[in-house]
């Protein structure tokens, strides 16, 4: 059984906080299956957006775990914002995480929930 949204962004800021990083959940998407995007702010002043993989890259025998590829890297956040203001006129329902001052956040994400 795959978490819902709302639990899995609950537990990845957990997660993101007791790498003594911080995580702020800026928009609030749909609780059940909205789709979560996290921006990590790098300690270098770089920016990674992160979204969640396309379905071909699942694996079936581990179906309900969340995915996430990198999306897009910048120096500028205003690009990063750019990005995020299409996929809301996309999809009105996605969650958006934001981290800061973590260098694990990016594989918090990649081990899978």
């Amino acid at each position: 059984m795959r978490l819902t949204s709302e639990f899995w962004v609950s537990a990845f800021m957990r997660r993101v906080r007791m790498a003594d990083g911080f995580a702020y959940l800026v928009r609030r998407g749909a609780a059940e299956a909205g789709a979560i995007f996290i921006k990590i702010r790098n300690r270098d002043g770089n920016f990674d957006l992160y979204m969640p993989a396309p379905q071909s890259e699942y694996d079936p025998q581990r179906a309900d775990e969340r995915r996430f590829v990198l999306y897009q890297q910048s120096e500028d956040e205003q690009l990063i914002n750019t990005q995020l203001e299409k996929e809301l006129r996309f999809d009105p329902d996605l969650w958006l995480v934001e981290v800061e001052d973590c260098d694990q956040a990016a594989e918090l994400l990649t081990t899978g929930m």
